[in-house]
């Protein structure tokens, strides 16, 4: 029995360093985009400013990440692209706007406490390098809190009041003018054109949307058992249901009852379907046996969600005065690296 038990040792190793790479693969892509960043930063900056520099967005992001995770929001491990940041996506969206600002508070809010501690270093080591990074650190943060989607600020304005969007929008024109940065000038240009779909075209709200869904049907038994099989050119509407997953994954389910045939589509957004109607019928073989494609055209219009926006005024006031306050902190550290900063170096 020796043999088996060195298989089965053989097999449990195998097993586990199958669960490693599967753990490295997760991490791999993070790891490599950071390692890119830093090469990226150090062709314009020394090399300890862009490990430094990188170091920030991680803690930055790994804040919206620690956040996501308090609340039960998977979130994909943190993106670095040069010269544009870092993010991370959400594999389930906020149920509210509540959710929504409480995600994006922990970026500048432990990107903030990062920037103090390199702040503290720097003034124990008299290190013109971690004064130049804390700044930058403080000043990365300050700018995150634009009340411009997709910001944080912008998100977390959802939460306080969206008439800070309209702040952020003509603020954001100043933010350009000083920077004189193009990613600011795209980020802002699509704040304003997902302003305008949201507030102006209204009347796009309610137009009915179409999409196309397939599904397989097994005939080959059921032309054995006798059922009339359709020809192409066959086109009917047909009865339907619709629900969602725990993801809010919305899910189309359609019945044929004359072949005794339900089939399920995901939709593509949360919807409020219309009709299901059936446009093309084609005859294939799958596997040896004898399918029928069916085409159907899906009408929908786009579930706009009112409730979104409804946060008990308490939290708006807990998150309003958060805000404000970080928003002051930030720029009140900025003064202080450049006078402490300038008097210890």
């Amino acid at each position: 029995m020796g043999w088996l038990g060195g298989g089965v040792a053989m097999l449990l190793l195998k097993g586990k360093a199958i669960l490693s790479l599967l753990k490295l693969g997760k991490i791999a892509g993070p790891l490599i985009s950071m390692m890119v960043s830093i090469w990226a930063y150090a062709l314009i900056y020394p090399w300890g400013f862009a490990v430094g520099f990188v170091a920030l967005l991680f803690i930055h992001e790994l804040g919206h990440v620690i956040a996501a995770k308090r609340i039960g929001l998977p979130v994909s491990a943190p993106l670095f692209i040069p010269f544009m940041g870092a993010l991370i996506t959400m594999k389930k969206q906020p149920l509210d706007a509540r959710e929504e600002a409480y995600v994006a508070f922990g970026g500048p809010l432990l990107g903030s406490i990062g920037a103090a501690a390199v702040f503290g270093a720097a003034y124990y080591y008299h290190s013109p390098l971690l004064y130049s990074l804390a700044y930058v650190g403080f000043f990365l943060n300050l700018i995150n809190l634009l009340p411009i989607h997709p910001l944080d600020g912008g998100r977390i304005a959802t939460a306080v009041t969206r008439w800070l969007w309209l702040v952020g929008l003509i603020g954001g024109l100043a933010v350009i003018i000083y920077m004189q940065s193009v990613l600011f000038i795209i980020i802002w240009l699509l704040f304003a054109y997902d302003l305008y779909k949201k507030y102006i075209s209204r009347r796009t709200k309610n137009k009915v949307n179409t999409v196309l869904k397939s599904f397989l049907i097994p005939i080959g038994d059921l032309q054995e058992q006798g059922y009339l099989i359709p020809g192409p050119e066959h086109k009917r509407d047909l009865p339907f249901t619709t629900y969602s997953d725990l993801d809010r994954q919305q899910y189309l389910g359609v019945r044929w009852e004359n072949l005794n045939y339900y089939g399920t589509a995901h939709m593509p957004v949360q919807s409020i379907i219309h009709k299901v109607r059936i446009v093309q019928l084609d005859q294939l073989y799958v596997d040896t046996k004898l399918q029928m494609k069916m085409q159907c055209e899906v009408s929908f219009t786009i579930f706009d969600n009112d409730k979104y926006y409804d946060v008990p005024a308490a939290s708006r006031w807990r998150y309003g005065i958060a805000y404000f306050v970080l928003a002051g902190l930030l720029g009140g550290m900025m003064y202080l690296v450049h006078i402490v900063g300038n008097v210890n170096l």
